[in-house]
């Protein structure tokens, strides 16, 4: 339970690298407060927000505010189900500002991604956004995309089997491939996930 934050940020605490990339996470989860205060969502500059056209090449049309995998559009405002921006919070709530809480990288930009699900297709398709945001600030020297870091994903399967997922634990090794390392969340089980299992963080990656 102790990840010795105080002691991490007393080194640094900057959301921003040496060499100057503004660091992003993508979470995957439900729908996403976006216009909390404690916040700092990631926006995808490159692309002009409800003119119906895919800007900045990635893939997907008017992406301005995240993605938003069951309706494909930028859609993941909701508040209804508080998880997702309580992910975010622990993730990268701005620190040192006298609101809220510190998250564990003190405002780093959040990339919403609307699609918690056990479904594997659903997964895949949320992944495939966040390898298109991180593939396309590589291949264009960070003018488009964005410098995703990490995925969290906190959802799953209990008792899944990785052998029957095997387009989404894939996933993974695809996503280390441009860079970015993934966290996950067990079962809320008392189970031994070696012999019971789980899905994703049963998955073979050594990128998970």
């Amino acid at each position: 339970a102790d990840i010795d934050a105080t002691d991490a940020w007393a080194i640094n605490h900057n959301n921003i690298t040496a060499d100057g990339d503004t660091i992003v996470v993508a979470i995957v989860d439900g729908g996403f407060d976006t216009h909390h205060e404690d916040l700092n969502y990631f926006v995808n500059y490159n692309e002009i927000d409800s003119n119906g056209i895919d800007d900045d090449g990635n893939g997907y049309i008017d992406d301005a505010h995240g993605w938003n995998v069951g309706t494909n559009t930028e859609d993941v405002y909701g508040t209804s189900d508080p998880h997702s921006t309580h992910l975010a919070g622990i993730v990268g709530a701005i620190g040192n500002n006298a609101k809220g809480v510190a998250g564990v990288c003190w405002g780093v930009k959040i990339l919403p991604i609307d699609r918690h699900s056990n479904i594997e297709s659903d997964v895949v398709n949320a992944y495939d956004y966040v390898i298109a945001m991180r593939s396309l600030y590589n291949t264009t020297f960070g003018t488009k995309g964005a410098f995703i870091v990490s995925t969290n994903s906190s959802f799953g399967v209990n008792n899944g089997n990785p052998v029957d997922y095997p387009i989404w634990c894939a996933m993974y090794d695809s996503m280390g491939a441009v860079g970015i390392l993934s966290a996950a969340a067990t079962a809320n089980l008392d189970i031994d996930v070696e012999t019971q299992h789980d899905m994703p963080t049963e998955c073979p990656s050594k990128l998970l």
